[in-house]
């Protein structure tokens, strides 16, 4: 007969087994037979007193006869699968009394039944292998009491994760918008101040006040009639409000001399003004676009324009819109000619150059514009007395000198309106004041 090896002799504590018989000497051989295995054995001589011990000891496993005074095997083993359903049960007995193991199956749901006489190793191996088993119910039951906790645990963070993750997301929308706002505001803050430096550029010499408006707007025009997109449109839309720029070095009478005019060095300096302007903006880069279109604003469509003599499509778009809007006021303003053409006038000389002087797409697009004779931004008319807060400018507010007071999409508060009318009143002058159409505002 084989030996069963020892318990493993490891940092756990020794199993705990209760041998529950009324005969002495079955009691003494259990004990001999699992105390020399490593296990911690107790003893009671009945039922009563298997409970007793119970009540006091944690114990992992209880071996019971069946046939005992007072307390059979069976009531003793319901009891204890009643009180301590963790700890395992076998049934020692002696007879072959089936009905007796039947009511230990069904009433102490026993883990196996063993007959006297005993195999001392089969005995030792029927211990083993249901404390084995027990562990391994009991790793089991830990094991699912963790993952229930740690999915909780997962469930609770990835919760707290989701709200954390919809408020930061909130932050950066709200830093987003913030931030777009502030480009929007930067944009037009530095829109406008372009606007007050073209009117700066307007006090010298014979333009008309506003005149860089004028060409600036009309170029605009002419752009989104090309679908041009809308950085070519801004860049396109500066340039012409500052077309002039590199004129600023000229003499008093040489501004006021008609193009046609122009002679010798006058008119070699003249042709230097647009490479003058691209020098100038071009320290920016925001505005390298705009210098290029200002470089060459005098090309021509055939080729003969300064300063690098480019050909058709070879000069770029914004250049061609800059030269036909330019010259368009140009001409009735008499910067060209000596004498001030009317816009019809105009129109006649710039159509019949189409393709010699200016790019023929251009062309249609700028009649198609000047034939539907478009009205100024849409809004109403307004006196400085209608004036209320909250109303906003349809278009730049200037004086009649052409000095740009207020930037178009300006929201007026009575602050500013109170302002606006004590300059009407200190010029003896009205305001030209074109509110936006708004809800609210009749």
């Amino acid at each position: 007969m084989s030996a069963i090896a020892p318990i493993p002799a490891d940092a756990a504590a020794p199993a705990t087994l209760l041998c529950v018989d009324d005969e002495p000497n079955i009691l003494s051989a259990l004990r001999r037979l699992f105390r020399a295995r490593g296990y911690r054995v107790l003893l009671a001589d009945s039922g009563a007193q298997g409970l007793a011990i119970l009540e006091q000891e944690a114990v992992d496993l209880v071996i019971s006869d069946m046939r005992m005074p007072e307390m059979d095997g069976a009531r003793f083993l319901a009891q204890v699968r009643q009180r301590w359903p963790d700890t395992l049960r076998l049934l020692l007995t002696g007879y072959s009394d089936i009905q007796s193991i039947q009511d230990a199956i069904n009433c102490g749901e026993i883990y196996r039944y063993i007959t006297k006489p005993w195999d001392d190793n089969d005995m030792l191996l029927l211990v083993r292998h249901a404390l084995e088993r027990r562990a391994l119910e009991q790793d089991k039951q830990r094991l699912e009491a963790l993952a229930l906790r740690q999915n909780a645990q997962l469930k609770a963070l990835n919760e707290n994760l989701e709200a954390q993750v919809e408020a930061r997301t909130a932050q950066l929308k709200v830093a987003h918008q913030a931030a777009l706002s502030a480009n929007d505001k930067l944009k037009s803050n530095f829109v406008t101040t372009i606007k007050i430096f073209s009117s700066m550029l307007e006090m010298r010499g014979n333009n008309a006040a506003g005149h860089a408006r004028l060409v600036a707007n009309l170029a605009r025009q002419i752009a989104l009639k090309l679908a041009l997109d809308a950085r070519e449109v801004q860049d396109l839309f500066i340039a012409a409000l500052l077309h002039d720029i590199g004129k600023i070095g000229f003499s008093d009478d040489m501004l006021a001399t008609p193009l046609t005019l122009l002679q010798g060095d006058q008119l070699g300096l003249y042709r230097k003004h647009p490479v003058r302007a691209a020098q100038l903006l071009m320290p920016l880069p925001d505005l390298r676009g705009s210098a290029a279109t200002l470089r060459a604003q005098l090309e021509r469509f055939d080729g003969s324009g300064f300063p690098d003599g480019l050909t058709g499509l070879a000069i770029p778009i914004g250049a061609r819109i800059l030269a036909l809007a330019a010259d368009y006021y140009n001409l009735q303003q008499g910067a060209m000619v000596q004498r001030h053409l009317r816009a019809d006038e105009a129109t006649t000389l710039i159509v019949n150059a189409s393709g010699k002087r200016y790019d023929p797409h251009v062309v249609a697009a700028f009649r198609q514009i000047v034939d539907t004779t478009p009205g100024e931004a849409a809004g109403v008319d307004r006196l400085s007395e209608e004036l209320l807060p909250g109303m906003t400018l349809a278009r730049d507010l200037h004086t009649r000198d052409g000095l740009m007071l207020l930037a178009a999409d300006h929201v007026l508060d009575a602050r500013m309106i109170q302002q606006l009318r004590d300059f009407e009143s200190k010029s003896e002058g009205r305001l030209s004041i074109r509110i936006r159409h708004a809800t609210g505002h009749p």
